[in-house]
């Protein structure tokens, strides 16, 4: 593991990120809504002219998901696809697990139980 870091963020939303093994890992902890959709956005996104983006959102530490937050993984979702890259989430609780299943997002970005099973799948 290298490249630890931390980013500026609104109080409700701490991320972290650092790189696994050429994997770009977002750690989020906290609430995703309206007033983090922004910093989280930005933590998802593939620097332009970057190599395609392999990235997973460890939503581990994350308590409460909104529609915003949604759109968000969506966007980023297509970003890396269009990056020949892609977007994995990881470890989500049982309640932001459930809002991403009744959304049908497990549908399209791979949900993994773990980080270390999203990582290797």
């Amino acid at each position: 593991m290298s490249g630890n870091e931390e980013t500026d963020r609104p109080a409700r939303l701490l991320i972290t990120h650092r790189t696994v093994d050429g994997v770009r890992v977002v750690a989020l902890a906290g609430e995703i809504d309206h007033t983090s959709r922004e910093a989280l956005s930005a933590a998802l996104m593939p620097p332009h002219g970057a190599a395609p983006p392999r990235i997973v959102a460890d939503l581990e530490g994350v308590t409460f998901l909104d529609s915003s937050g949604i759109n968000v993984f969506i966007f980023a979702h297509r970003q890396a696809e269009g990056a020949r890259g892609w977007l994995r989430i990881a470890a989500a609780q049982d309640g932001v697990l459930r809002v991403l299943t009744l959304v049908g997002i497990d549908t399209v970005i791979p949900c993994h139980p773990t980080l270390d099973q999203a990582l290797t799948a």
